[in-house]
């Protein structure tokens, strides 16, 4: 909870203000040529985008929420978008997963680098989502741009206070899941639940050559990301790739935790969540894909000993 406030409430607090400029229309104009054909979205696109990664869950899906009440999308666009610009940011993955967890900065990076290919991924495949619906006939404002009036210095305190207020509601609402998830887990764990569903998850992973000793973490990580990836990193073994690769997959699924953040974001609007389950569970296999290629193609990156 202590690291969720400060490294969240900025980010929230600039998209708030950043939506009262002219930057996302400007980004509808110049990128529309881009994320109209590759993901079937409008330019505006981009900014959930790109602050989704930088940033980190669920900032992309608060942005995404945003352009559907503000009529920026429809809701299809909506869905697509929700699928592949809410990610983890590159704070958590190279600096708390990377440096903190894995102690080397390189796997940081490779993990970072394979998460961001896999959401591309993930948004390329979902452009085909509800591609023929009659409702998909929103034209991007790049078309009919009309330059915003800046705010006058009386309304800017006004923009600011709004923009704190709505910022600090939404990380209040993040630090709850966390904390909640974080004393569901030690329950899961003190009560031994986890165990019993370790021996049922034991067969499925060692069909995919991945020790048993991995069961609690990855069961772990799947309800909240943040437990299941300390408890992985810190699994001893020689190959350790494997350590890797998990903990690629579960960065990309987010967890439970992060899936019921986003369905309290959305549910504010008409945009489904069905889709972003779907996409989750696929970016978090195509990270694991990547780094698995990446680490066997690439002897600098194999840390096995």
């Amino acid at each position: 909870m202590t690291s969720v406030v400060p490294a969240l409430l900025p980010f929230f607090i600039a998209c708030e203000l950043l939506s009262h400029t002219n930057i996302i229309d400007y980004l509808g104009i110049k990128l529309n040529r881009i994320m109209k054909p590759i993901f079937n979205v409008p330019g505006e696109g981009a900014f959930p985008l790109i602050m989704g990664i930088i940033s980190g869950y669920p900032v992309g899906a608060k942005i995404v929420t945003n352009f559907r009440k503000d009529g920026i999308c429809t809701k299809e666009e909506g869905e697509r978008l929700l699928t592949f610009t809410n990610n983890s940011g590159p704070l958590f993955i190279i600096g708390t997963v990377g440096i903190s967890l894995f102690g080397n900065s390189t796997i940081g990076i490779l993990l970072f680098i394979t998460h961001l290919l896999a959401c591309l991924t993930v948004g390329i495949i979902f452009r085909f989502w509800k591609s023929n619906s009659k409702t998909n006939t929103y034209i991007s404002s790049a078309k009919g741009y009309t330059k915003k009036i800046p705010p006058s210095f009386y309304s800017l305190g006004s923009i600011l206070q709004n923009s704190i207020m709505s910022s600090v509601s939404t990380v209040v609402m993040i630090g709850g899941f966390v904390m909640l998830f974080s004393v569901i887990i030690s329950i899961l764990n003190n009560t031994g639940i986890f165990n019993i569903l370790s021996t049922f998850v034991s067969p499925f992973l060692s069909l995919l050559h991945i020790p048993s000793s991995f069961a609690n973490g990855i069961l772990s990580g799947i309800v909240e990301l943040t437990n299941g990836v300390s408890i992985i990193s810190n699994i001893p073994m020689k190959a350790i790739s494997v350590n890797i690769i998990i903990c690629a997959f579960l960065l990309g699924f987010g967890g439970i935790s992060v899936l019921l953040q986003v369905l309290s974001i959305t549910s504010s609007s008409d945009i489904s969540i069905k889709p972003y389950i779907i996409g989750k569970v696929l970016q978090g296999c195509f990270a694991a894909l990547y780094t698995y290629l990446l680490i066997q193609n690439f002897t600098f990156l194999n840390f096995d000993i």
